[in-house]
């Protein structure tokens, strides 16, 4: 597929797939109840906004939501914060793959501002 253009608003939109592990989703949900403060704030700091998460419970499919002015170095940002990889260590037994490496990114086509 032919690579897609940035909106004409310099608003990357990007959304992934997440597949959680059948027997952790609700242990995985409560531990959303409560993100870190300083998790959120280091999102925040690496350009991630708008951020959403949902779940398909029937069988664990996580898609996620975020808007940044760059894909690239907000995903670089994150991983470079300490604050990452306590977080990411928390979610590994929700998850067969870290989420930092198993997103499956689709690819944005439309946008209806």
């Amino acid at each position: 597929m032919e690579e897609l253009r940035m909106p004409a608003d310099g608003v990357e939109r990007v959304c992934f797939l997440l597949h959680l592990k059948r027997d952790r989703i609700d242990d995985y949900l409560t531990a959303h109840e409560h993100v870190w403060p300083e998790m959120l704030d280091a999102l925040r700091r690496a350009g991630w906004h708008n951020y959403s998460l949902f779940v398909r419970p029937e069988d664990g499919l996580v898609v996620g939501y975020f808007e940044t002015d760059d894909h690239a170095a907000a995903t670089k940002a994150m991983a470079d914060t300490e604050i990452n990889d306590r977080w990411e260590a928390t979610m590994a037994d929700y998850f067969d793959n870290r989420p930092d490496h198993a997103m499956d990114r689709l690819t944005h086509y439309f946008h209806l501002p």
